[in-house]
């Protein structure tokens, strides 16, 4: 018997959409962290977004193919510091609280998210 990947214990490309349908306003509307997406167009925000369903999709173990930049290229220059990904990673435990994920998926969730820290805080 083989174990599910993470991407099917989360519930697939749908429940992964509505993670990312709660988590991004969270970000654009923080007091910290909008400056990030001031001056943005919607076609580019809805780009963005799904990027980031197709990320996380791929690297859960879905069936997507991500077509972006490594991490490190998509935030260099962005002056990304410790207090952003203290605020980011606030909103991420917020979503997930929405979704009452389980704590072993939970667990792997927050371990692949702080995974990406060193590619992304810069200062």
């Amino acid at each position: 018997m083989s174990q599910k990947s993470l991407y099917e214990r989360l519930g697939g490309y749908d429940a992964i959409c509505a993670v990312s349908d709660n988590l991004l306003p969270r970000l654009i509307s923080d007091a910290r962290l909008k400056r990030f997406w001031d001056h943005r167009g919607q076609d580019g925000i809805d780009r963005e977004k799904q990027l980031l369903i197709d990320f996380l999709c791929a690297n859960s173990g879905g069936p997507m193919y991500y077509t972006g930049r490594d991490m490190k290229v998509a935030h260099k220059g962005m002056k990304i510091d410790e207090a952003d990904w203290t605020a980011f990673m606030g909103h991420v435990n917020a979503t997930l609280d929405v979704f009452k994920l389980p704590s072993t998926e939970r667990g792997e969730v927050v371990a692949f998210v702080q995974s990406l820290k060193r590619d992304i805080v810069e200062v």
